[in-house]
C-alpha cells in the first residue's frame, strides 16, 4: 500500500453495509460493500519540516528519500509495529501535522540504539529526528515531558549548577519527578551490593554530597556562560516554532540568569576574568568574558 494512503485505511474511515442485500442471487452485504469514506485534508502545516529542522537532531530530515531502512532496522518497531520512523518523517515533510499527532504517545519511545542511523544511506540521522520530534511535541504542548526529557533536565541542571554530578541525587530526583517509589527491589539490590563491596567512607561521602552539594572551584563564571548560551538557543528554538509569546518557565530562567550575573560580576573586577582551560586566545577570552557579563558586546 502506498504510504500516502496509509492515513485513509483507518477504522473510523471504513464503512460497511451490514444489512443483507441480495443481487442476482448473491449476498453483497458485509465486506462486499466495504468502502473508504472520502476525506479532504485541510490541516497542512507548511512549516512543519522547517520547525523540526530548527531543533537539535532534525537538521538533515530533508535528505530522506523514503527507502525505509530506518524502520526495517528499528529495535522498537520489532515489538511495536506502530513505531514507524519512515512514516513519521514522511508526515513531517508533507506537513501532515494532525496525522503525526495520532502517534504522539509513542514517538518518544525511541531507545537511541542508533541502528537506524547506521543503516540510513542518506545520513538523515533518524534517531536525531525522533528526538527532535519528541521535543517539538513537548514544546508545542501536545505531550507532557517524557521520562527521558525529565532525566536530561535533572542531569544537565547539576552539571550547569555545580560542574559536578552526584549520581544518587540524580536518581532520587528522577524517581520523584516521574512519580516512582524511591525504594524499588532492583534499587535495594544495588544499594546492598554497593554497601557490602565498597568502603564505608564512600557511602558517607555520597550522603554528605547530597546535603552540602559541593561544586567545582571557580565554577560561577563558566556557569554563567553556559546558562546564557542555553537561554539563547532556547529562544531560537521557540522562535522557530512560532512560540514567541511569554513563557513563565523561560522568563524565570532569564531573571535568575540576570541575578546570577550581577552577583558574580560584583565580586570580579572588569578585565580580571578567569577563562577555563583551553581558551588561551584573545577572541575566546573576550567572548567568554562577554558571556560572563564583564565586557560589553561590540556594536
Amino acid at each position: 500500500m502506498p504510504i500516502h494512503e496509509k492515513s485513509l485505511i483507518r477504522p473510523e474511515n471504513m464503512k460497511t453495509n451490514d444489512q443483507e442485500l441480495i443481487i442476482d442471487g448473491i449476498n453483497v452485504a458485509g465486506h462486499w460493500s466495504t468502502f473508504i469514506e472520502s476525506r479532504v485534508i485541510t490541516d497542512y502545516n507548511e512549516n512543519l519540516q522547517d520547525e523540526i529542522e530548527a531543533l537539535p537532531g532534525g537538521e538533515f530530515i530533508h535528505r530522506c528519500w523514503q527507502c525505509g531502512s530506518c524502520t526495517n532496522s528499528c529495535t522498537v518497531n520489532a515489538i511495536e509495529p506502530r513505531f514507524n520512523p519512515r512514516y513519521w518523517i514522511y508526515l513531517i515533510r508533507t506537513g501532515m501535522e494532525q496525522e503525526l499527532l495520532r502517534d504522539k504517545d509513542i514517538i518518544w519511545m525511541c531507545v537511541s540504539c542508533n541502528k537506524c542511523t547506521y543503516a540510513c544511506p542518506r545520513d538523515v540521522v533518524p534517531e536525531g529526528v525522533m528526538k527532535a520530534t519528541s521535543h517539538w511535541l513537548e514544546m508545542k504542548g501536545y505531550t507532557p515531558k517524557s521520562p527521558s526529557t525529565i532525566f536530561d533536565e535533572i542531569f544537565s541542571s547539576q552539571v550547569i549548577e555545580r560542574g559536578k554530578i552526584e549520581d544518587t541525587e540524580v536518581l532520587t530526583q528522577f524517581l520523584r519527578r516521574t512519580g516512582q517509589p524511591l525504594m524499588q527491589d532492583w534499587l535495594k539490590e544495588i544499594v546492598f551490593k554497593v554497601a557490602t563491596k565498597l568502603p564505608v567512607t564512600w557511602g558517607l561521602k555520597s550522603m554528605l554530597a547530597m546535603v552540602f552539594k559541593p561544586k567545582t572551584r571557580d565554577w560561577d563564571r563558566a556557569r554563567l556562560a553556559i546558562e546564557e548560551y542555553i537561554h539563547e538557543k532556547e529562544a531560537e528554538h521557540r522562535s522557530a516554532l512560532g512560540l514567541n509569546g511569554s513563557h513563565p518557565e523561560h522568563d524565570d530562567h532569564a531573571n535568575e540568569w540576570d541575578m546570577r550575573r550581577q552577583e558574580v560580576g560584583s565580586h570580579i573586577d572588569q578585565g580580571d576574568v578567569s577563562v577555563p582551560a583551553g581558551h588561551h586566545d584573545e577572541s575566546a577570552r573576550s567572548d567568554f568574558a562577554r558571556r560572563a557579563g564583564h565586557i560589553n558586546p561590540p556594536h
